[in-house]
């Protein structure tokens, strides 16, 4: 019975398991980018992952999404082997990716590109009334071509056309990146609202401290492309995970 009573209190902590990313490794030429990869997601939890530039973190988010393939290793999601599927797969499989520098269609309006993260839905599906909830100048600006959007504005639009694919699995490429104060607060609370409705886990690759810190259920440190620290976000300051990204 107390064994039993253990392991429910270790789920409720660290939460089930949705991803499995098994000794991960990614050349770029002659180069080992990626070693040995090995670290596992828990469902409805937001996962922080942080290092210094150049460490490997958009290269195993790109190969996660299946924009790279992986040279040797596996990534399982929800029980499905997703190693070899290609993106459309992925995203169908329900992984929504919000890339560093956003990538959103300039030429479209805001509502073509929202309109644009329901292709993996059914034909009926509409654009969800959260996303306009959460970012309210979306809906003011829906006719209004995405190009013409300020750097935060496209952020929230980048970050909403994943959404409206109603994803299991929310990865975000560094969201505050030249974002004004104003707008990281809305992202922030933005993420705080989707962690907490515990429909979906995200991973949230980010080199602001502070903010990361704040809303982590989990982290993971990367170095060198090797996981070299995790553990529970409550426990960052204590385990002075500060200094590893130290330059």
């Amino acid at each position: 019975m107390t064994c039993r009573i253990t392991l429910v209190l270790l789920k409720y902590i660290w939460g089930a398991k949705m991803l499995k990313v098994r000794r991960i490794n990614q050349f770029y030429g002659g180069s080992h980018i990626l070693r040995n990869i090995d670290f596992e997601l828990p469902e409805a939890k937001v996962t922080v992952l942080l290092g210094r530039n150049g460490v490997g973190k958009t290269t195993l988010l790109k190969t996660m999404m299946g924009l790279l393939p992986a040279k040797s290793g596996s990534i399982e999601f929800q029980g499905q082997n997703l190693t070899k599927a290609p993106p459309y797969e992925r995203a169908r499989a329900g992984l929504a990716y919000v890339p560093q520098g956003r990538d959103i269609f300039p030429r479209l309006t805001v509502a073509e590109n929202l309109q644009m993260g329901l292709s993996s839905q059914s034909g009926s599906a509409s654009i969800p009334e959260k996303i306009y909830e959460m970012f309210p100048v979306l809906r003011q600006m829906l006719s209004r071509r995405g190009g013409d959007l300020s750097g935060g504005q496209q952020q929230q639009l980048a970050i909403g056309r994943a959404l409206a694919m109603n994803p299991k699995l929310l990865i975000l490429d560094e969201p505050t990146e030249g974002i004004q104060p104003s707008i990281i607060k809305d992202i922030e609370k933005a993420i705080r609202v989707l962690a907490a409705s515990g429909q979906m886990a995200i991973l949230l690759v980010e080199q602001y401290y502070d903010f990361a810190q704040s809303l982590a259920d989990h982290y993971l440190v990367m170095e060198r492309g090797e996981i070299i620290a995790k553990g529970l976000g409550a426990d960052m300051e204590k385990n002075d995970v500060k200094a590893l990204l130290a330059v």
